[in-house]
């Protein structure tokens, strides 16, 4: 145990920092600035250390009690900011925004304004669950990653997912042996689908028995079976239409919000040409297309691409589809008036970055869902184009994640 310390700011990804009595920074998870904290498991490096709360000696103004009981309980990772209040939470994040920026993108900006969530609890349309060797399905503890704790209810997903999870586990006797995560998704039009992953071995014959327990106690859901190195179908409840392991926004309501700022930044559309990057399946390229423009869109994940075409088959005079990396065809594409970029958590590779600087387009909308990797981003950018405008969306609630959209310009 050391002396007491005093948590003085929150770092990205959600751990308080303090300063040791020689100076250097300790990193402690689950604290709030203002909390005075006596420490344990000191792990000592030569610049920094971290730490464990052995005690909470005086409680920053800020903390409140965790609404999950599992985030104590369990030291659930999935959440980092339950013990703040919700106008704690908002400032954390836009402080995560702008220490990036200035720090590792060596731009003079404030912290942006964030645009906060209509619900701070219930959100996730999606929630990916573990299976250990030991039988417990759940989510990891945040200081043993390899460990999985048996999950309850998940305070941050909506209710539908939770009571689609609380009738799986009261069956899980009819999941694989070889069963390594499930994925629980809830669609667009409220329908909910269970995606059953399982590691090599046998093939898993119980989809339709699982299907059918889930609606005898109604709860019903589409059965997804897929196994190491194969790709998900539907095993009980629908055919293919929903493409269950594309990647899709965990917030929707949030997820628009942004998608409706990212092209009111973009302006005008209309009779001009646009790239659409790291499209998903396709809604922002739709509505390009609708206001007018010709699109160029771009997304590695083939299914997404497959599913955009089949939901949109109107706007392809218009619309060129790409189904491959950014990179692999960043030279195939026409030179655009405006772009539209939403790259995955690692950003953007390095030679999208130069094409894009290389592009002359007139302005570049940048959506992205770390900060820091948005930070190296417009640092690679920053001979072409200038950061005109930022803005954080709190996509993320209870969390140390969040979404911002940038708008970048040429300059002169």
């Amino acid at each position: 145990m050391t002396e007491p310390v005093r948590i003085l700011r929150l770092a990205a990804g959600g751990d308080g920092v303090g300063r040791l009595a020689d100076g250097r920074a300790v990193f402690v998870p689950r604290t709030a600035p203002g909390d005075v904290v006596e420490l344990t498991r000191l792990r000592e490096h030569r610049r920094f250390a971290r730490a464990e709360v052995e005690r909470l000696v005086e409680p920053a103004p800020e903390r409140v009690e965790p609404p999950c009981p599992h985030y104590l309980r369990d030291r659930c990772g999935g959440c980092q900011l339950q013990h703040l209040a919700a106008a704690a939470q908002l400032a954390a994040r836009r402080a995560f925004v702008g220490d990036a920026l200035r720090r590792l993108g060596k731009l003079d900006v404030a912290d942006p304004e964030i645009v906060p969530s209509e619900r701070a609890l219930g959100y996730r349309a999606k929630i990916t669950l573990h299976r250990d060797e030991r039988g417990r399905i759940g989510l990891h503890p945040y200081d043993r990653p390899a460990q999985v704790f048996d999950l309850e209810w998940c305070h941050i997903t909506t209710d539908e997912l939770n009571r689609l999870w609380r009738a799986v586990r009261a069956r899980r006797e009819l999941l694989p042996a070889n069963l390594e995560r499930l994925v629980l998704r809830l669609d667009r039009a409220g329908g909910r689908h269970l995606v059953v992953q399982t590691a090599a071995g046998p093939v898993w014959g119980g989809g339709k028995a699982l299907g059918d327990a889930l609606a005898q106690v109604r709860e019903p859901a589409v059965v997804w079976y897929q196994p190491e190195g194969g790709v998900a179908r539907a095993v009980s409840g629908a055919g293919e239409a929903f493409p269950a392991t594309v990647f899709e926004q965990v917030h929707p309501a949030m997820g628009d919000r942004v998608r409706a700022y990212a092209l009111e930044l973009l302006g005008a559309v209309d009779g001009r040409h646009v790239w659409d990057l790291y499209a998903g399946i396709g809604e922002t390229t739709d509505l390009l297309a609708e206001r007018g423009a010709t699109v160029e869109s771009v997304e590695s994940d083939a299914r997404a691409v497959a599913h955009a075409e089949s939901r949109s088959a109107w706007h392809r005079p218009r619309v060129r589809r790409y189904a491959a990396r950014v990179e692999a065809v960043r030279d195939e594409l026409r030179t655009p008036d405006l772009v539209v970029t939403n790259p995955p958590r690692t950003g953007m590779d390095d030679r999208v970055t130069a094409t894009l600087a290389a592009s002359g387009a007139a302005r570049i909308v940048y959506i992205s869902c770390d900060p820091a990797t948005l930070a190296r981003d417009l640092a690679r950018l920053a001979a072409a184009y200038r950061l005109a405008h930022v803005r954080a969306f709190d996509l993320f609630p209870q969390t140390a994640h969040v979404e911002s959209v940038a708008l970048l310009e040429q300059h002169g």
